[in-house]
């Protein structure tokens, strides 16, 4: 199972594996704070792509499609996070004010996509 949670949300049970991905530190947390399994900010999508995306709501859509673009040439960075969504629970934290349109969300949807082809 692969969940999804904002940083400064408390922690959830059973949340197992805990990968940050993205690109940015949050501003305001320690790293001993957040107990991470790893910082997957290879995994985030570009500069060019967040900047272009802002979090509006009409490009979604367009937002994944390119976003998952950009995931199908860094296996390498998200392979490890299937491996352990294989092995048990994952959770994508994120920094975003969005939970329902941000890089987690598509982050899971593709990773969930790529366990259903395995």
């Amino acid at each position: 199972m692969i969940k999804i949670r904002r940083v400064y949300e408390p922690p959830d049970q059973n949340e197992g594996i805990l990968f940050l991905v993205d690109r940015l530190w949050p501003r305001g947390l320690t790293k001993e704070a957040l107990r991470l399994n790893g910082w997957v900010k290879e995994v985030a999508p570009s500069d060019a792509l967040r900047r272009w995306f802002e979090h509006k709501p009409e490009r979604w859509t367009v937002f994944q499609t390119r976003y998952f673009a950009e995931l199908d040439q860094k296996r390498e960075a998200w392979e490890p996070m299937l491996q352990a969504a294989r092995r048990g629970n994952v959770t994508l934290l994120f920094g975003a004010r969005d939970a329902e349109r941000n890089n987690a969300v598509a982050l899971r949807d593709y990773l969930m996509a790529k366990l259903k082809i395995s």
